[in-house]
């Protein structure tokens, strides 16, 4: 019997079964509109992760993160936007209210997703991988206000985080979308 046990434990580490560390691409999410969004959609792509508020003083960075997309994004690049009511309660409206105000005032054709929590007791699963360690392989992070990014690469792994008021064209933004 021990014997056995330890034969199946082998196996599962050998094949990466055991303890085998979530992807990015493990995730599935809602869009704005309510549909399912595999996050297995953007495999070989970086994706740049930001949570989003409609009311906040970085709200313009909608149309940094615009220009970023209409200039990188396609097959290589994507920006995938999480509305949150986390901080300041400065995204107060729903997933129609956000998608028309993202449209009307900054152009935005990167992909929203349907509001979330990036914090707290109800933080949602992908923030939770973004944000704890022992999930993403890589670093514990707080989401410390609206516009954290955070940078996946083509393998779905976590390779990183900008704080809030680094804006959308920073050298090194550009340089990790680029390189």
């Amino acid at each position: 019997m021990k014997r056995n046990i330890i034969l199946v434990t082998l196996v599962l580490l050998m094949t990466g079964t055991l303890n085998a560390q979530r992807s990015f691409y493990d995730f599935t999410v809602k869009d704005i509109n309510g549909n399912e969004f595999p996050l297995s959609n953007l495999k070989g792509k970086k994706v740049l992760v930001v949570n989003t508020a409609s009311k906040c003083g970085l709200t313009p960075q909608y149309e940094g993160l615009q220009d970023l997309y209409e200039k990188y994004g396609g097959e290589e690049f994507e920006i995938i936007g999480f509305p949150a009511n986390n901080f300041a309660k400065q995204e107060p409206g729903s997933n129609d209210e956000i998608a028309e105000f993202c449209s009307v005032n900054y152009g935005v054709t990167f992909p929203m997703m349907s509001k979330i929590s990036v914090k707290g007791d109800d933080q949602h699963p992908l923030y939770k991988w973004l944000t704890t360690k022992s999930e993403n392989g890589l670093e514990d992070s707080n989401v410390s206000w609206n516009f954290q990014k955070y940078m996946i690469n083509e393998e779905g792994q976590l390779v990183g985080h900008f704080q809030p008021r680094v804006k959308p064209d920073h050298n090194d933004v550009v340089s990790w979308i680029t390189n």
